[in-house]
């Protein structure tokens, strides 16, 4: 946001959960946007997930590195296009690397998965937890377009207490140590409020993991 009255800081949301602001600038939001619209294409492109029970999630995903299905992971699309999933590039692994250091002064990895979710303004995505690892290490968040509502809860419950998030393009959100299981979703994206020179309506979020797999 311009002319911005108090500058946005990094926060400590939970005890190992760190929000940074503005981490990417807008050349690296623009590249990491090129690469998502080359990983969303097929095969074992951007999908639609379909929940045991028959549901479908409102955000649709494409995975690199292993393919991510309620609830397992698979080397290639079972609930897509059956095709091998796209390999995880090792310069995501050192983005992922250098996130983890800047929130949490800490060394990980090395990332090898990534769930890529794209949100329209219609989306959302309901509180879970990011429990199909094998790995305890943090999880990296990255927000690219449409700012949104990022609802960060606790490892013991779906509901309260909770602290609410404004996650803006180019926003990092680290959670890992006692936090690594929080529950966390998304209930409100903000249609519109992109930043008009990154050329994307909607909000892509990119989630990097270690599976331990």
């Amino acid at each position: 946001m311009d002319a911005e009255l108090f500058p946005r800081e990094r926060t400590v949301v939970a005890p190992g959960a760190v929000h940074v602001p503005d981490w990417l600038d807008a050349a690296a939001q623009r590249e990491l946007l090129d690469a998502c619209r080359v990983w969303a294409r097929p095969p074992a492109g951007l999908r639609t997930v379909r929940t045991p029970g028959g549901g479908t999630m409102t955000a649709r995903q494409v995975c690199l590195g292993r393919h991510w299905y309620p609830y397992g992971y698979a080397p290639t699309a079972v609930d897509g296009d059956g095709a091998p999933v796209k390999p995880f590039p090792g310069w995501l692994d050192e983005l992922a690397r250098r996130a983890v250091r800047d929130a949490l002064g800490e060394e990980a990895g090395p990332y090898d998965i990534a769930l890529i979710n794209f949100y329209d303004a219609e989306a959302r995505m309901g509180m879970h937890r990011d429990a199909d690892e094998r790995s305890p290490q943090p999880v990296v968040s990255l927000s690219l377009g449409d700012t949104c509502v990022f609802r960060f809860g606790n490892t013991e419950t779906r509901t309260r207490p909770y602290t609410d998030v404004e996650l803006r393009s180019g926003d990092l959100f680290v959670f890992g140590g006692p936090a690594r299981l929080a529950y966390h979703g998304v209930p409100t994206v903000h249609p519109g409020t992109a930043p008009p020179e990154l050329g994307l309506t909607g909000r892509l979020n990119l989630t990097l993991r270690v599976s331990g797999l």
